[in-house]
């Protein structure tokens, strides 16, 4: 009786662990022209925006950024948008707390946003800038969402 209680709980936590949620993604072409790191012409600049947590796997979380949703973030996955110099404001809704980044886009340069979960399993998201040369490694592994 212990060991298939232990085992049962065994097996329900890893299905829990390893869960994850789906998300729309971009196609095979957009997520590998967005991770040549393309510098922005035109004068404009463009935010990545991504998340690389095995915290809370099951859980998505709206990103947007000037108050538009750009969608919805799962371990893995990153945004690209090409976006006009000047102030911008990403934010990220959870259920336990909402996550805030403002900053001041310069022409030609690309932003490097890291969306990072709170308190493990069921906590809440913020957001954070992040060097070039750590984010570039880390959007290499993960998929464009659309």
């Amino acid at each position: 009786m212990f060991r298939t209680l232990v085992a049962g709980t065994a097996l329900i936590s890893a299905i829990i662990v390893s869960g994850c949620a789906a998300v729309p993604m971009a196609s095979r072409e957009e997520d590998a022209a967005a991770k040549q790191f393309p510098v922005p012409k035109d004068g404009k600049a463009a935010v990545y925006i991504y998340r690389n947590s095995m915290a809370a796997p099951s859980f998505k979380w709206k990103i947007s950024l000037d108050g538009a949703v750009l969608g919805e973030t799962a371990n893995k996955v990153y945004f690209y948008k090409v976006i006009e110099p000047g102030k911008h404001v990403v934010s990220a809704k959870s259920v336990l707390s909402d996550g805030t980044l403002a900053f001041d886009a310069a022409p030609s340069r690309n932003y490097y946003i890291e969306q990072y979960i709170m308190g493990g399993f069921t906590g809440g998201t913020n957001l954070k800038m992040v060097n070039e040369e750590e984010a570039k490694r880390v959007v290499l592994e993960c998929g464009m969402a659309r």
